[in-house]
């Protein structure tokens, strides 16, 4: 039996990184989302900070930088979340 991985949503925010990257492994990273109720790798809880892909690509791993254009890749094929827009009028 398999298990499946929950997360939390990060809403984007604009102007703020849309990567988070666990800070106690280094090898996980996900775009605009953070597992709960910890990292699939080390199990770090609450480990999570925020980045921009051009900063992973300047000190990251070649399988992080690989992982974080999969993850926004895997997050362009989900569903957008609705979301309420207001109309000026």
């Amino acid at each position: 039996m398999s298990a499946t991985q929950s997360f939390w949503s990060v809403p984007p925010r604009i102007g703020e990184p849309a990567y988070w990257v666990c800070m106690s492994c280094l090898s996980e990273v996900f775009y605009l989302k953070v597992p709960m109720p910890d990292c699939p790798t080390c199990q770090g809880v609450s480990t999570y900070e925020a980045f921009t892909l051009e900063a992973i690509r300047d000190w990251g791993a070649a399988d992080l930088i690989a992982k974080a254009g999969i993850a926004q890749q895997e997050a362009s094929r989900e569903p957008a979340p609705a979301a309420s827009v207001k109309f000026a009028g």
